[in-house]
């Protein structure tokens, strides 16, 4: 009796030993990721791989926040947030002034953002801009391009009436502006679920340079020199988000709302199942960015005078952190 009971107290302390060696769970390292503006479908990839667990699985504890009173591209800049969506533009812009911003993404591969107007406003060309009012949200590339594509199509820019701080097409088109500037994927749906008939000019068919990519995903050259595994490990669980967004448009919708409560259920369902085709479009892979487009709109800027030196352009951009297919 005794050696029984000493052979089972000798079983609880090798346990107990046992137990007490044993690792502790590893600990999630904390990301920040700053969208570029409220949550949308651009960002769906990034709340499914949360939602689904895939960030934990490569032991990040990812938080997705919105960029407040700051803007994204200096709080990635300046290390505050690993990760942010930022453009093309913006990212061009800050490398010409010596900022270290590094594009690990195209979230979206064509730009699907254009001049909408309504359809009784006769507007069909940058021609037809002419004595008219642009609705504009501020940016200087955004009137660089106006005048460019208008420029192109023989047009006099000096003829637009800018209205500045407009942020709401919706209640703003038709009463206080003529045309502005959408993107096909958001307010485009929404048009459609108003019933509302838009005239629609795409910006990658008016200029191939404009064609660029809108949003990315933003990181800076410190976090990729230091800590590029952390790098990786993000961009798989993304991917993989944006695969599954890809796959199943409903589901990720779903998800979205899940994050995002405040957004319209029959606008995001109908606009997750327009950038189901267009996350990827003619790529191999997603997230995937070629170097031609990248060159062809620094040249066009260059042209704009909106960029005043030049940089090496490999500087802006890596495919290095997508998964290998």
């Amino acid at each position: 009796m005794k050696k029984s009971l000493f052979v089972i107290l000798l079983c609880i302390l090798a346990l107990t030993i046992l137990i007490s060696c044993k690792k502790a769970p590893q600990e999630l390292i904390p990301v920040i990721v700053t969208l570029d503006w409220t949550p949308n479908t651009n960002h769906t990839g990034l709340y499914v791989a949360l939602e689904q667990g895939l960030y934990k699985n490569e032991g990040l504890d990812v938080k997705i926040v919105q960029p407040g009173q700051g803007y994204t591209d200096q709080i990635v800049a300046t290390g505050k947030s690993e990760f942010g969506i930022s453009y093309q533009e913006n990212v061009t812009r800050a490398r010409t002034e010596n900022i270290p911003l590094v594009s690990i993404a195209a979230v979206i591969q064509h730009n699907t953002s254009g001049f909408a107007s309504l359809k009784s406003s006769n507007i069909v060309t940058p021609k037809d801009f002419e004595n008219k009012r642009y609705g504009s949200w501020d940016s200087p590339s955004e009137i660089a391009v106006l005048s460019a594509v208008m420029q192109k199509a023989g047009a006099d820019f000096k003829k637009v009436k800018i209205v500045s701080g407009i942020t709401d097409f919706f209640s703003t088109i038709g009463r206080d502006a003529d045309f502005e500037w959408i993107y096909e994927g958001w307010d485009g749906e929404e048009a459609k679920l108003r019933n509302m008939d838009l005239n629609y000019i795409a910006l990658k068919d008016l200029e191939p340079a404009l064609d660029y990519y809108t949003p990315v995903i933003i990181t800076c050259e410190e976090i990729i020199k230091s800590r590029p595994e952390l790098v990786r490990s993000f961009m798989k669980a993304t991917s993989e988000g944006y695969k599954f967004a890809i796959a199943n448009p409903d589901s990720a919708a779903s998800i979205l709302l899940k994050h995002a409560p405040e957004l319209k259920p029959e606008l995001v369902k109908a606009s997750q199942r327009y950038l189901a085709s267009q996350y990827q479009a003619d790529s191999p892979v997603w997230g995937l960015q070629n170097p031609e487009v990248w060159s062809r709109f620094f040249d066009w800027m260059a042209e704009q005078k909106l960029i005043e030196k030049s940089y090496d352009i490999n500087t802006a951009f890596t495919n290095e952190f997508l998964p290998k297919q």
